[in-house]
């Protein structure tokens, strides 16, 4: 899938500059270790699951206390090269190694960085560096924060991430947002479809007072502030826009009677507009019996064969009851 000019010299820029030091704002390199996961159900084999097949994944650990919680992710080469967001204020980078196969095996060069602000200095107060999600488009990174809300660009430097550079409005009155449950997504539209390429923002659950979640279009000609429906007490953690259009949520549901459980559902793109209230089709649900955790990353990339691909990243909250995943699922498409 086309990633926009310049995607894979960013991304050999963001890796080519881990350096094993957390002085400032410089990247540093954590060492991974992974355990394959070679089938999504815990019990029973492998099938399709509606329009997606299982390709492959596996858990991760790093070597440094600062690995974990992370959030969003994008992709710089299909498939390949990432920059990332975690939820406790740091940028991570790397490269998905694969094998002979094409499946993915480990995670290469990955490097965390420490978050900083306009000056340059390491915000270490959790309730302002609380990032959820991420969207990239022409050498910006555009990131939205959950506690103290806001959507900020920063510009994708070759030696490591600085500070802000802007923020934007994300039209959503700030008392409608629930604390720690607020700015959880942005994704950023196809520039030929009808949002125009316009960035989006959605709520993980902070909602209206029939219970639908909020989300806006921060630019362009649908400009404006529509909702989601919620249902099955389903949370929004992520969300990328496909190459027809469409809008793909990743979604994740946690009780204490039936545990966790994660959620694929797709919005039809023409229906996102001012005033909408917008549902959409359920794509994959899963639950204890499947190998997923806290999913809150998601994104899409076409392979060199034309398969489309969903990857999803999970946040293991630095707790040692959660695992951090990475799995990947083939996408049928009409």
């Amino acid at each position: 899938m086309k990633r926009g000019v310049g995607c894979s010299a960013l991304a050999a820029l963001i890796v080519s500059t881990a350096v094993a030091n957390v002085a400032g704002n410089q990247p540093f390199a954590i060492g991974i270790e992974t355990s394959p996961i070679n089938s999504f159900a815990i019990v029973g084999t492998d099938a399709d699951y509606g329009p997606l097949r299982f390709i492959g994944g596996f858990s991760m650990t790093g070597d440094r206390r600062e690995f974990g919680q992370l959030s969003s992710f994008r992709f710089l080469t299909p498939g390949e090269q990432f920059l990332g967001v975690a939820d406790h204020g740091y940028w991570f980078a790397g490269r998905v190694a694969r094998n002979a196969e094409g499946a993915p095996v480990g995670l290469a060069d990955f490097t965390m960085q420490a978050m900083v602000d306009e000056a340059g200095r390491v915000i270490d107060d959790k309730h302002r560096v609380d990032a959820e999600g991420l969207s990239i488009s022409n050498g910006i990174a555009t990131v939205s924060f959950e506690r103290q809300a806001r959507v900020s660009e920063y510009r994708i430097e070759p030696d490591g991430m600085g500070g802000p550079i802007r923020e934007l409005d994300f039209l959503i009155p700030r008392h409608e947002l629930r604390y720690n449950a607020g700015m959880e997504t942005v994704a950023k539209a196809r520039d030929e479809g009808p949002l125009e390429g316009a960035r989006v923002v959605v709520t993980e659950k902070s909602i209206d007072t029939d219970g639908n979640i909020f989300a806006a279009v921060i630019e362009g000609p649908q400009k404006g502030i529509f909702k989601i429906r919620r249902t099955d007490e389903f949370d929004v953690t992520d969300g990328v826009f496909l190459p027809d259009g469409d809008l793909l949520l990743l979604e994740r549901r946690f009780s204490y009677v039936r545990g966790v459980a994660m959620r694929l559902r797709r919005i039809d793109v023409r229906e996102i507009r001012p005033d909408a209230l917008v549902d959409g089709e359920t794509l994959i649900e899963a639950g204890m019996t499947y190998n997923i955790d806290n999913m809150e990353a998601l994104d899409v990339f076409r392979r060199d064969d034309g398969t489309l691909v969903v990857a999803l990243m999970s946040d293991d909250n630095q707790s040692w009851v959660q695992r951090s995943l990475y799995l990947e699922f083939e996408l049928a498409e009409d």
